[in-house]
């Protein structure tokens, strides 16, 4: 049962189960990244719900929302880091749940930081992609088609890595910001995002709603067409934010 749809909403795991099930409610189909290529190439005209999850912190937490999302029997693509301080993809508890995250039927994708590697590292952005790629594949014996750039506290900006490169030269089906006409999500979507951790932020069509703190449970109340959401494992909780 939801337990507040306000502004003044908290992150717990309850909240989030309840505000996909207002989504099913309201008769969203909610699908992930890569499912959204086939979407537009048939042209479907029912309303859609792209569930993002970046895996930034915590994959013991991202274990949680993929619960969540069986029990609803929906799907997301999660986004995994491989050089994070936070966490250790290959431990023994970390792979077990990205295991199961892959043998729920999720797609699992790469958060890339190629222009932070290439810059500690001194090496080309390019080769850096080419090889996390290969080992998440072979770690996980999967075939990622899609890319999602992180943000971190470098200052160095992911995203721009694809300024002038297409996916598909990587053996990828999109970026999860790409503009090419056979994703361009963003841009012909209402997104929302928990990233600002305290509070939801929304863009209509790539522009910033002001002053717009409504949850995404509240958000799918309004019927728009496509939503691409985007969460974070550790934003969520039980109790309180340090537990």
């Amino acid at each position: 049962m939801m337990t507040s749809l306000s502004v003044e909403n908290t992150f717990t795991f309850e909240n989030i189960e309840a505000y996909f099930q207002a989504a099913l409610n309201q008769g969203y189909d909610i699908i992930t990244c890569r499912d959204y290529i086939h979407y537009k190439k048939t042209h479907c005209q029912h309303k859609i719900l792209v569930n993002r999850v970046d895996i930034d912190v915590s994959v013991k937490k991202a274990y949680r929302l993929a619960s969540i999302f069986n029990k609803l029997a929906i799907k997301a693509s999660f986004f995994v880091r491989l050089h994070a301080n936070e966490y250790n993809p290959f431990s023994f508890e970390n792979y077990r749940i990205l295991k199961f995250i892959r043998d729920s039927g999720h797609e699992i994708g790469y958060h890339s930081e190629v222009n932070d590697e290439a810059m500690i590292w001194q090496e080309t952005a390019e080769s850096c992609l080419k090889r996390d790629l290969d080992i998440l594949n072979k770690m996980l014996n999967i075939n990622t088609v899609g890319v999602a750039s992180h943000g971190g506290m470098t200052g160095i900006n992911n995203l721009d890595f694809w300024k002038d490169k297409t996916p598909q030269s990587f053996g990828l089906l999109y970026e999860a910001y790409d503009t090419q006409p056979d994703f361009d999500l963003y841009n012909h979507s209402f997104y929302i995002s928990d990233s600002c951790w305290t509070y939801w932020k929304c863009y209509h069509h790539g522009k910033l709603i002001n002053n717009d703190r409504r949850s995404l449970g509240e958000h799918v109340n309004d019927n728009h067409p496509i939503i691409y959401s985007l969460i974070h494992p550790e934003t969520y909780y039980d109790l309180h934010f340090y537990e």
